[in-house]
């Protein structure tokens, strides 16, 4: 292909975490001279529509699962697998269509795995080489993880947002014991750190307390709820951001309770950056954008969700964050440990997603 290099965005629906990590890959691909177009549904393509007004969309949703009010999560994906398989074919057979009326030349996947191109190069963004199961069922997790190495394998690259030396931010996940081919590691990926910033500065008010809630339902609305009646008994100042993208609603409950619907980039890193603690789930975007920040934090894994419950363990155990379940939350005890964790500041040059980004447009 002749001309200027169109890229096809793709992240995964599954919360806006996967949106908000492509903004840094956004901000340098459309530094080095590619033409973007977003593909995705759902809240993050609502999400970076108003991140991007300028960049076309196509409506592209993902694999739907709704996340159970138990910890049944994995039993349920293992039941419903050949379901996957087969949705992820026809995930791969739609991503060849749209670049076809696209005429995309490369497709960035993040962590869609049917959004591979066979023709054109195709990029895989992930930390989760490793995927961790829950029963620690050592037969289940070797089939689980040769599936995914094999699915892998099929893109022509993986970006692995996260750094290669000490088992870097995402432990086990990013550095099993045996890696797919063609690894990148790219260093940590924060909307918060985009290169091309031109924001001006925001003053907002300062909170106690920040919560940031994302993820699919019901258990947004479960941990929203939950925390929401133990702030009822606690006086201090908080700033409630729901992670509803599809709305700019905003209000305060009992005059000290500041409620957003959803928050654009800069507004939420003024808010952060103004807050003296931050509760969230323990998502890994939101993980890189705390890091990035260097805020202290209280992480709450969505229950079921072997990912989350393995970072916030994981980053527990090195006394970096604290976390609790969510089933045995206590807003009050929550805080007072949390004082004993100084949360971590962690930075990106990406000169390592520069260079791959500009070897993709030798290829395309």
């Amino acid at each position: 292909m002749t001309g200027i290099k169109k890229a096809l965005i793709c992240p995964m629906d599954w919360g806006i975490g996967h949106a908000t990590r492509c903004v840094p890959v956004i901000e340098k691909l459309k530094d080095l001279g590619f033409e973007l177009i977003i593909a995705a549904g759902g809240r993050p393509m609502e999400f970076l529509k108003k991140e991007y007004p300028w960049i076309p969309v196509v409506s592209f949703p993902g694999i739907k699962i709704r996340y159970p009010g138990n910890h049944w999560f994995t039993i349920k994906v293992l039941l419903l697998a050949p379901k996957l398989l087969i949705a992820t074919w026809r995930e791969h057979q739609a991503l060849k269509k749209i670049v076809l009326q696209t005429n995309a030349s490369v497709v960035i996947s993040d962590n869609r795995y049917g959004c591979w191109h066979p023709s054109i190069p195709s990029v895989f963004i992930t930390h989760e080489l490793e995927i961790q199961v829950p029963s620690g069922n050592p037969i289940i997790k070797r089939i689980i993880n040769r599936i995914n190495r094999k699915l892998i394998n099929r893109f022509t690259e993986c970006w692995v947002p996260d750094f290669e030396p000490h088992h870097g931010l995402a432990g086990n996940l990013s550095h099993p014991s045996m890696l797919p081919g063609k690894i990148h590691f790219i260093g940590i990926l924060s909307r918060f750190s985009k290169s091309a910033d031109n924001h001006p500065e925001i003053s907002v008010q300062s909170y106690d307390l920040l919560v940031m809630l994302s993820g699919p339902e019901p258990q947004r609305t479960l941990i929203e709820e939950k925390i929401l009646m133990q702030l009822m008994s606690i006086n201090i100042q908080v700033a409630l951001v729901r992670g509803i993208t599809e709305s700019d609603e905003a209000y305060v409950l009992d005059g000290r309770i500041h409620m957003f619907s959803h928050l654009e980039t800069s507004k939420l890193k003024a808010l952060i950056a103004a807050s003296d603690l931050v509760i969230a789930r323990s998502g890994y975007s939101t993980i890189m954008d705390i890091a990035t920040l260097g805020k202290r934090a209280i992480f709450i894994p969505t229950p079921g969700q072997s990912e989350q419950e393995y970072l916030a363990h994981y980053l527990m155990d090195k006394k970096i964050y604290f976390a609790i379940s969510q089933e045995n939350f206590d807003l009050f005890y929550a805080i007072e440990m949390s004082k004993n964790f100084p949360g971590m500041v962690l930075r990106n040059d990406y000169e390592v997603l520069s260079e791959r980004i500009n070897a993709l447009k030798l290829i395309s």
